[in-house]
């Protein structure tokens, strides 16, 4: 009687136990922390203590000058990233019968650049004596700067000593680089050296 009771007893205590372990339980949720913003790092290299300012983000606003044959000419605000088609877009689209043949739509536009629509072409100055008429002298370059970020590459070709390779190259790399930031950029296409930039640094613009 008594090894029996102590069986009893024995499987009451476990029979508990299992019971206890298998009651629901609340959990309570993890803790979110908030990421801490990092510190901008000063001149010397060591945190300065203030919380270091976000980078531009590529949504900002660009304006861009849409002159030319459409139906709202004038300065456009757009978002960053924007293309030619959103410029023209945005200025109301273009007149009927406009020959648009020569623009891009589709590249980007950078900050401050004039997009012209339907303007011909900047007409060479007068034949010097000695000339035919309507022959350009030997040489002779546009009468204006033309626009790195808005002309075409038969526009390129007519700068001296820039043939329709080079002018490709021109228009290449400003598709890859979505425009031009300077002048001096012009450097960095390939074909163009110091001594032919030095050449058309005066009849180049952005």
């Amino acid at each position: 009687m008594i090894a029996l009771a102590v069986v009893l007893v024995a499987a009451a205590a476990l029979a508990a136990q299992h019971f206890w372990s298998g009651r629901t339980q609340t959990v309570s949720a993890p803790r979110v922390t908030r990421a801490q913003v990092p510190y901008a790092e000063g001149g010397d290299g060591t945190a300065s203590g203030a919380p270091a300012r976000a980078s531009a983000s590529p949504g900002g606003v660009i304006v861009v000058d849409v002159s030319g044959k459409v139906r709202e000419p004038g300065l456009q605000r757009l978002p960053g990233g924007s293309r030619v088609a959103d410029a023209l877009k945005a200025a109301g689209g273009v007149r009927p019968g406009t020959n648009t043949e020569g623009i891009n739509r589709a590249r980007f536009l950078v900050d401050g650049e004039q997009i012209a629509v339907g303007v011909p072409a900047t007409a060479l100055p007068p034949p010097a004596p000695g000339t035919a008429a309507g022959a350009a002298p030997a040489g002779a370059g546009p009468t204006t700067p033309v626009s790195l970020n808005t002309a075409t590459a038969d526009q390129f070709d007519t700068l001296p000593g820039v043939g329709p390779v080079l002018a490709r190259h021109i228009v290449d790399y400003r598709t890859r680089h979505a425009g031009f930031r300077s002048v001096d950029e012009l450097r960095q296409v390939d074909g163009i050296g110091d001594r032919r930039f030095s050449d058309l640094r005066t009849l180049v613009r952005l």
